[in-house]
């Protein structure tokens, strides 16, 4: 069984993959040769079901930046990370954020890390604050 960090970096890897191929998830889940972790297979599937509205939370948080615009590894941290955020709840906020800031750091560009922080606490501030 792997760790919840090594499940987000094999997800980041599928929904990477499935973006650049133009891939469905659920195929592209079916198709591999090896299944991975449940976890890292609920959170490309977390982000295909609710792929509209993770992007419109992402959208609505960035500033001054279009979706499309953002580098490709960042726009899938944000995407897993929202979805954890926002579909998750058991997750920590801390965790989810520390952990997409890492992986940003080791995978996209040196001020992805920054980006990633920033944007994410803005999400995690509207979809878990208390009414």
């Amino acid at each position: 069984m792997s760790t919840r960090r090594e499940a987000r970096e094999r997800a980041l890897g599928l929904a990477y993959e499935c973006e650049q191929r133009g891939l469905d998830p659920t195929q592209l889940l079916a198709d591999l040769p090896v299944e991975p972790d449940e976890y890292a297979a609920r959170l490309v599937r977390g982000i295909e079901q609710h792929g509209e509205e993770i992007d419109a939370l992402i959208s609505k948080y960035s500033e001054h930046w279009a979706l499309e615009r953002m580098p490709v590894v960042d726009r899938t941290l944000l995407r897993l990370g929202t979805y954890e955020l926002g579909w998750i709840p058991d997750t920590p906020t801390a965790v989810v954020i520390t952990e997409a800031v890492e992986l940003a750091k080791q995978y996209s560009t040196k001020d992805s890390g920054r980006f990633v922080n920033g944007l994410l606490s803005r999400i995690a501030e509207a979809v878990r604050s208390t009414p």
